[in-house]
């Protein structure tokens, strides 16, 4: 088949989850024999095969810079906007769709599903909250967000907002979920989680989603196969947290929970960056806690490789959370609470107990200075298969493009 992969993440100079799982599949795709090109942004440089690790072909389709429309200056959102962008990216499919078999979206815009042509094959992952949450994340003042009401939405743009503005927000999430909605009605898509999918059907009831199905993130296991095989013995009393240093992400609360409580031989290695890294290098860097910046994803890997234990933080509802997926993938214990998606991948375990979930950080942060004031458990023979691999899951892809 010839498959046509879109989304708005890429290129970019640091691709998080979404992005990542778009070039796993798309290799697996071309690996295969299928023939593969990627649709993405023209606004961020052309050398995007080569920093993105993907072995076909990428079509700078659309640009995608500065698309705040003043929301924050206004105090709203605006019920035109998010249409407008997922026309252009439309548009832009209805462009490069010629020639291919399939074209599937990896993005945040679920109605551009609403503006591709009927005739093009198309199919869209969901892959965080943005179906009914126009920040897409459902987190806010540092909480899960759990308001159904689109008035409330309005907190999120302005926290004074009052019942104009209310009202105008109102009127764009209404609009965006119910246009969400027949976008799922009328094309084939995929839910990254059932979580993602009750998340929805809480926001929209009734909603019709028969034409959705769930499958998960997909990993590369072979290449995660072989990191833990070249990794050198574990370094006892280190645990490895990968990922955007950012509100939701929990850095932050895990690090205040873990303040005086790690034991004397731990370390905590932090791989990556965002908005809150340096407040918190600042507050919390030393001899126990190391930050180490972004890094690719080989030398994220071959970190989370060589641990005692991972680490996946995130105080928000994590759809499907790739370094969960890969901790899992190379054997290694993995602490996490128990929110969102998060509990689905206990399904991908190697052994049972290796993803250990908790209802507060406290409550992780103490198991884990206990697991890391003992011997890291020797490394386990990993078996041959695992359930998120993109081998595994590709024939159920490609049974769906060709419906």
């Amino acid at each position: 088949m010839r498959i046509l992969l879109v989304s708005e993440d890429l290129p970019g100079s640091q691709v998080g989850g979404l992005g990542k799982h778009v070039v796993t599949l798309g290799n697996a795709l071309l690996a295969a024999g299928h023939t593969v090109c990627i649709l993405g942004r023209k606004d961020c440089g052309l050398d995007a095969p080569a920093r993105l690790g993907f072995h076909g072909s990428f079509e700078p389709g659309f640009d995608y810079a500065h698309p705040g429309w003043k929301e924050r200056q206004l105090g709203v959102f605006n019920p035109l906007k998010r249409p407008w962008f997922a026309r252009k990216i439309a548009a832009a499919i209805a462009r490069h769709a010629g020639g291919f078999d399939a074209v599937h979206y990896h993005g945040h815009l679920p109605l551009v599903g609403m503006y591709v042509d009927p005739s093009i094959n198309f199919v869209q992952t969901r892959h965080d909250q943005g179906s009914e949450c126009l920040v897409q994340l459902r987190f806010r003042d540092n909480a899960v967000c759990t308001t159904r009401a689109a008035r409330d939405c309005a907190g999120c743009i302005r926290k004074d907002a009052g019942a104009l503005r209310q009202s105008v927000t109102a009127l764009a999430v209404n609009r965006y979920r119910q246009a969400s909605a027949q976008a799922f009605a009328t094309r084939k898509t995929i839910f990254v989680s059932d979580f993602l999918r009750r998340q929805f059907l809480r926001a929209v009831p009734g909603a019709d989603l028969g034409r959705c199905r769930v499958i998960p993130n997909v990993v590369d296991y072979a290449a995660l196969r072989q990191a833990a095989f070249d990794a050198p013995a574990p370094r006892a009393g280190e645990a490895v947290l990968v990922g955007r240093i950012d509100a939701g992400k929990g850095f932050a609360e895990f690090l205040a929970a873990a303040q005086g409580r790690l034991p004397p031989q731990a370390l905590v290695t932090i791989a990556g960056d965002g908005p809150e890294r340096p407040l918190l290098e600042a507050r919390h860097a030393g001899e126990q806690v190391r930050f180490l910046g972004w890094q690719d994803y080989p030398a994220a890997l071959a970190l989370a490789a060589r641990s005692h234990l991972c680490v996946v933080p995130s105080v928000c509802e994590e759809a499907c959370s790739t370094t969960g997926l890969e901790a899992l993938a190379l054997g290694k214990p993995c602490l996490a609470l128990a929110r969102g998606g998060t509990p689905e991948l206990a399904s991908y375990q190697h052994y049972p107990g290796q993803l250990q979930l908790f209802d507060t950080m406290p409550q992780l942060v103490a198991r884990m200075a206990e697991l890391l004031g003992q011997p890291p458990t020797p490394p386990r023979p990993l078996p041959p298969r695992f359930g998120a691999d993109a081998a595994v899951i590709l024939p159920r892809l490609v049974d769906l493009y060709a419906e």
